[in-house]
């Protein structure tokens, strides 16, 4: 199976002002990430509001992204959901429009303790699109699936054919790192937290990753694994140093998904407000978090459309 090199990027769903889903911006955001580095996205996920979206405006969305993606762009639709039925249905549905490949996290209702009951949950919604990739989502502060992840390799290897690896989106480097060595290597092991793509490549091994800050700092977070490739050990540690400064301001403003979502207003992709139960910022925050960001030199250095 296909192990993915560089960078895939979660996007954020756009929407109208009265909350509707917006396709409209969708072909030019993705010629823009492709413009910036990346590899492809990640769909329909946490930075993505995806669920907090109907089954029927994932599917749109997923046909949208598939049908504008640039030549040799990635496009991986999450599935999962609490639902395990609208799993299904959905991995059936990415698999007939074209994407490239399928993720799911955990559902965080009915909270899953144990490996059984999570490779139980994935084997259903992998087995319903066999021909694409499969890929867990290890994000264990969003659904509390706080399980051993090389256990979880253990368990699929050999029951799910088509499990590829695991977006891994938690603080444990060590454990990332083993999994990575599970099998000289055998699962594709995508690197989820852009605070920390240098000490991930710097374990060795790594190849790919899914951030969600490189919808607007991707260049940045690109040239991260550049001058890792180049032996600029000092310029690798600059670049991630200033991607930690950008994520230090969006902290102060509720995270990615929020503030996240607002910087790409900033740099010219308006993506409508956040989903209710998501506070959105005020207008003042908006402008606070401009000065923040123009204070550390992010404007000349982000995402170009």
């Amino acid at each position: 199976m296909e192990k993915i090199t560089g960078l895939i990027n979660a996007p954020f769903t756009p929407f109208l002002a009265n909350g509707d889903v917006n396709l409209e911006p969708i072909e030019a955001y993705a010629a823009m990430l492709q413009k910036n580095g990346l590899k492809g996205v990640f769909i329909n996920g946490s930075s993505g509001e995806g669920y907090m979206l109907t089954t029927d405006e994932r599917k749109q969305l997923a046909e949208k992204w598939v049908s504008v993606a640039p030549a040799g762009f990635k496009v991986i639709v999450h599935v999962g959901s609490c639902c395990l039925r609208d799993s299904v249905e959905l991995a059936r549905h990415a698999q007939a429009i074209g994407a490239w490949g399928i993720g799911s996290m955990a559902p965080p209702f009915p909270h899953i303790g144990r490996i059984e009951e999570l490779v139980k949950y994935c084997e259903q919604i992998a087995a319903a699109a066999p021909e694409l990739p499969f890929y867990y989502y290890h994000i264990p502060a969003f659904n509390g699936a706080y399980l051993p992840m090389v256990e979880l390799l253990k368990a699929v290897d050999g029951r799910i054919p088509n499990f590829a690896g695991i977006k891994y989106t938690y603080e444990s480097l060590y454990e990332y790192n083993q999994c990575r060595l599970y099998k000289n290597g055998k699962y594709d092991m995508l690197h989820g937290q852009d605070e920390t793509i240098l000490p991930s490549l710097a374990q060795g091994g790594a190849r790919g990753g899914i951030g969600g800050t490189t919808n607007y700092n991707g260049r940045e977070l690109v040239a991260i694994i550049d001058s890792w490739q180049k032996g600029d050990i000092e310029a690798a540690r600059m670049h991630q140093n200033f991607a930690q400064a950008v994520i230090n301001v969006i902290c102060h403003y509720r995270g990615n998904i929020i503030a996240g979502k607002r910087i790409m207003k900033l740099i010219g992709f308006d993506l409508g407000p956040n989903r209710v139960p998501f506070q959105n910022m005020t207008d003042a925050e908006e402008q606070q978090m401009k000065a923040e960001l123009e204070a550390i030199g992010f404007f000349e250095r982000c995402n170009l459309r």
